[in-house]
C-alpha cells in the first residue's frame, strides 16, 4: 500500500529506495538461483566465534556494554591493529565498537561532517559509503581510481579539492575492483592530506583477503598519518559472520570519544554478547586461519574468474577483497541481453540463474558501469562450482 499522501518525508529520505544489490537477491530467490551478488559470505563461521557466542548467551551477558564497546575487546582489536596494521594507536580508548564496519563508518561521516563540507571517494566506490556521506549533507567528489593495476593520480584529486574539502576516503581492499593501494600511492595521498588538511576515513574490512603478492598497507601506519585518519575494519568478512554487525574504528582518542559518543546515540552498543564472543578471534584463532583464508579465496577467485573469461567477459584479477567487476563488452558484441548492466543482470537471472550487480551501482555516473557486473565469490566451494557450471552452461 502507497503511503499516506499527508506524510511529509525529510529530504534525506525522499531519494532513498532499495539497493540493486538488495534487489537482485530477491530476484534471483524467486528462480531458485544462486547468489553471487550481494557480499553475504555465507561460509562456516569458526567454531571458537560460536563457541563464544553461546557462552556469552548462557552467562547471560545480556545489558547494555560500555557505548564504545566491552575494554577486553577494545584492547585485544588494538592489540591486533599495533601488530597487523603497524598503526601507531597506543590505549583501548582509541577504539570504537560499532554496528558492523558499515556502522562505524556512519558515526565517523556523523561526527566530521556537515552540510557544505566536501567530500573526496574514489570510485568505483562501495555504494553505502556514498549513500551515507551524502546523509550528512556533505558533497561528495568523485575521482576515477579504476581497478587492479590502476594508479592512483595525485592530480585528479588536487583538481577535486576545494576549501570546503574536509575528508577523503580510502578502501583497500575495494569493493567492488579489489584494488589493492600500493604504500607509495598511500604516501603520496598522505602528501595531499596534508596539504590540505584532509581527515581520511579508511575502509581495511577486507584486509586478510590478498591475492599474487598483494600486501595491505594502512595508511595510518605511516608517519604523521595517524593524526589524521579514522581506520575501519570488522569481523564480519574474515570470520563469516555478517549477520552479526560487529566493527570497529581506530582514530585518536579526541575523533574516538566523538565516534563513540554518536555511537551511543544512534545504536547505544554493539550487541554485547556478540562482543564477548569476537574476542575467540584473538584468543583462539592463529596464524594459520588467515593463512589458510587466502588460500582458500584465491582457489574461488581462480575458478569464477576462469569461468567468466570463458564465457566472453573481460575480467581485471583483483589483488584483493572477494569480488570481481567484470566487463561484458565481448558478450554483448555477440548475443542479445547485454545492451547494458541492467539487461545483462537480468540475463543471467533468468538463463543461467545467477545473481550479480549492475557496474552502475559503484559510479556516480550510470554510464560509467553500464558495461559492467561484480559477482562475489565468497561461497561454499560446491555452490561456487555449481554456479560457474550454471553460466557455462548458459552462455559457454
Amino acid at each position: 500500500m502507497a503511503p499516506s499522501s499527508h506524510f511529509s518525508f525529510a529530504t534525506r529520505a525522499q531519494s532513498l529506495e532499495q539497493s540493486d544489490i538488495r534487489a537482485v537477491t530477491q530476484r534471483v530467490e524467486e528462480v531458485g538461483g544462486i547468489n553471487l551478488g550481494q557480499g553475504i559470505c555465507d561460509l562456516p563461521t569458526p567454531e571458537p566465534l560460536r563457541a563464544g557466542a553461546q557462552r556469552a548467551i548462557a552467562d547471560d551477558e545480556s545489558i547494555y556494554s560500555h557505548y564504545a564497546g566491552i575494554e577486553p575487546l577494545r584492547r585485544a582489536i588494538l592489540e591486533k591493529e599495533q601488530a597487523y596494521n603497524e598503526v601507531p594507536a597506543t590505549s583501548p580508548e582509541e577504539v570504537v565498537v560499532g554496528v558492523g564496519s558499515t556502522g562505524v563508518f556512519v558515526t565517523a561521516a556523523m561526527s566530521l561532517l556537515e552540510a557544505g563540507d566536501e567530500v573526496v571517494l574514489f570510485e568505483p566506490f562501495y555504494g553505502y559509503h556514498r549513500n551515507i556521506l551524502e546523509l550528512t549533507g556533505a558533497t561528495v567528489r568523485s575521482v576515477p581510481l579504476g581497478g587492479p593495476g590502476s594508479t592512483f593520480d595525485p592530480e585528479a584529486v588536487e583538481a577535486a579539492i576545494t576549501d570546503d574539502a574536509k575528508v577523503i576516503v580510502v578502501n583497500t581492499p575495494a569493493n567492488p575492483s579489489g584494488k589493492v593501494w600500493t604504500r607509495e600511492e598511500l604516501s603520496d595521498l598522505l602528501d595531499l592530506m596534508e596539504r590540505h588538511d584532509l581527515v581520511a576515513i579508511t575502509d581495511e574490512i577486507y584486509e586478510y583477503m590478498l591475492y599474487d603478492g598483494a600486501q595491505h598497507v594502512s595508511l595510518a601506519s605511516l608517519p604523521g598519518a595517524y593524526d589524521r585518519t579514522i581506520t575501519l575494519s570488522g569481523f564480519s568478512k574474515t570470520y563469516n559472520v555478517t549477520g552479526w554487525r560487529l566493527g570497529y574504528g581506530v582514530a585518536p582518542a579526541p575523533l574516538a570519544e566523538r565516534m563513540g559518543l554518536m555511537n551511543d546515540l544512534l545504536y547505544i552498543c554493539a550487541p554485547r554478547p556478540l562482543q564477548h564472543a569476537a574476542l575467540a578471534a584473538f584468543e583462539d584463532l592463529s596464524d594459520d586461519y588467515f593463512e589458510q583464508l587466502r588460500d582458500d579465496y584465491a582457489e574461488r577467485r581462480v575458478l569464477l574468474c576462469e569461468t567468466l573469461e570463458a564465457i566472453g567477459f573481460e575480467v581485471p584479477r583483483p589483488e584483493g577483497a572477494y569480488y570481481a567487476l567484470a566487463d561484458f563488452s565481448p558478450l554483448a558484441a555477440t548475443r542479445d541481453g547485454f545492451a547494458d548492466d541492467a539487461a545483462a543482470c537480468e540475463t543471467l537471472v533468468q538463463e543461467a540463474k545467477i545473481a550479480s550487480v549492475t557496474g552502475r551501482s559503484f559510479y556516480e555516473d550510470p554510464a560509467d558501469g553500464r558495461r559492467q557486473l561484480r559477482f562475489c565469490f565468497a561461497k561454499e566451494l560446491p555452490v561456487l562450482r555449481q554456479a560457474c557450471d550454471q553460466l557455462r552452461g548458459a552462455f559457454g
